[in-house]
């Protein structure tokens, strides 16, 4: 995902009707939900339809899928309950998203009216998280001071790491409440800030511009926390002790050696990813284990370090006492993913649609699950390298493995 186009609204209109008598009392029950896309104005006729439905039992966490009409519509038969709707397709005019929470279904059909985001795919995407942690065997206990995630070059030219940052939002946990998202008190609808809230710190890849080259179908491995050789005392963990491997690195700031330990002998110096800004508390640097979102992006028009020594680009989280944020601008996304927790059904969006409809769900944590991206054959195939799925959207992008593609 490289730019936003088009910003995500929502209107719901309910049409009453009577319901059909039938032999089977449980289709009386059923109320017809019809999903209409809105495309943003100047999109061609051509580039419309084909788009996917995914609508998800809030409380269950059911799931039904369907296409939709060439003009983007689709209908669904569904019991009484509260939804989570998710529309999304990707064609040669670019990728189309929305999404809406907490839809109620009650005692009539519901046409819900959904406006699209439209973006261009980008260039550099992120392909795995892991963040869950592994379990310690054949020792007691639970192991997570070796987190990482993998960006890839999507793209069909050289690409650059330099100068790229990235962070997680406010809230940590995908089941936390955040200060920046509201409902208009009108229409009901979710109402995301132009910017990303991001929490904790701001880190950054060191290089003038042409230093950290990635080439098309290349994967650069980021470690969150120890780039040390965990196998060699926790076997279900992972050796991020590689060359070409990058570290985040500074004890100035993150002083807790059992999650931030020297890097290994194998760590070239130069590739120590370095603090921009630090606006939390802690020793050690947070990344929920359950339900992060991690974003990816390059400033424009600015360094880093002048940005956020701007008036008001620093904010405090409002009710959180001394806790503080980077308003990022979502125009400098370059890619995005949003976790929910698969233990809890109390998961909410932090991320505005135009930069991940939807969401992958970590089932459960300490059981070295990693979170991946989904390869694209067709576009690998004609590209000769590897190419990965892109739709701005989780659901459709991403799925849990049952360990780390970097466990050996």
């Amino acid at each position: 995902m490289k730019k936003i186009i088009y910003i995500l609204a929502l209107a719901v209109s309910a049409v009453s009707c009577s319901v059909t008598g039938g032999a089977d009392p449980y289709l009386e029950d059923l109320n017809t939900l019809t999903i209409k896309a809105i495309y943003p104005e100047n999109i061609e006729e051509t580039y419309k339809g084909g788009l996917t439905a995914i609508v998800e039992d809030m409380n269950t966490g059911s799931r039904f899928s369907k296409g939709s009409d060439s003009e983007g519509s689709v209908s669904f038969s569904l019991p009484h309950g509260l939804y989570r709707i998710n529309l999304s397709g990707r064609n040669e005019g670019g990728i189309f998203n929305g999404s809406a929470d907490k839809v109620v279904l009650s005692g009539e059909d519901m046409t819900l009216s959904l406006k699209l985001s439209h973006s261009i795919p980008g260039s550099i995407v992120i392909k795995e998280l892991y963040c869950g942690g592994c379990k310690k065997l054949p020792q007691e206990g639970d192991y997570q001071s070796d987190q990482y995630f993998i960006l890839h070059n999507n793209n069909y030219q050289v690409e650059y790491l330099d100068s790229l940052c990235f962070g997680t939002l406010s809230p940590y946990n995908s089941t936390g409440s955040s200060a920046f998202i509201s409902k208009d008190p009108v229409t009901g609808e979710t109402v995301f800030p132009d910017f990303l809230p991001i929490v904790q710190a701001v880190w950054q890849f060191p290089g003038d511009g042409d230093d950290f080259p990635l080439q098309p179908g290349e994967d650069a491995v980021i470690c969150l926390r120890g780039a040390i050789d965990h196998t060699l005392q926790y076997p279900l963990s992972v050796n991020l002790n590689r060359p070409d491997y990058f570290v985040c690195y500074n004890l100035t700031y993150f002083t807790n050696t059992t999650y931030h330990p020297a890097p290994g002998d194998r760590i070239s110096p130069d590739r120590i990813i370095d603090v921009v800004i630090k606006t939390g508390k802690a020793n050690a640097y947070s990344l929920s284990i359950s339900s992060p979102v991690l974003a990816v992006w390059k400033p424009e028009g600015t360094t880093m370090h002048e940005f956020v020594d701007g008036n008001d680009n620093v904010i405090p989280v409002p009710g959180s006492g001394n806790e503080q944020v980077v308003k990022v601008p979502q125009e400098w996304v370059i890619d995005a993913m949003e976790v929910f927790d698969g233990r809890s059904s109390n998961n909410a969006k932090r991320l505005a649609p135009s930069l991940d409809a939807g969401y992958v769900l970590q089932t459960d944590i300490f059981l070295g699950k990693s979170l991946m991206r989904r390869a694209d054959p067709e576009a690998t195939r004609a590209a000769g390298y590897e190419i990965l799925m892109d739709t701005n959207n989780s659901l459709n992008d991403f799925y849990e493995t049952d360990r780390q593609s970097l466990h050996e």
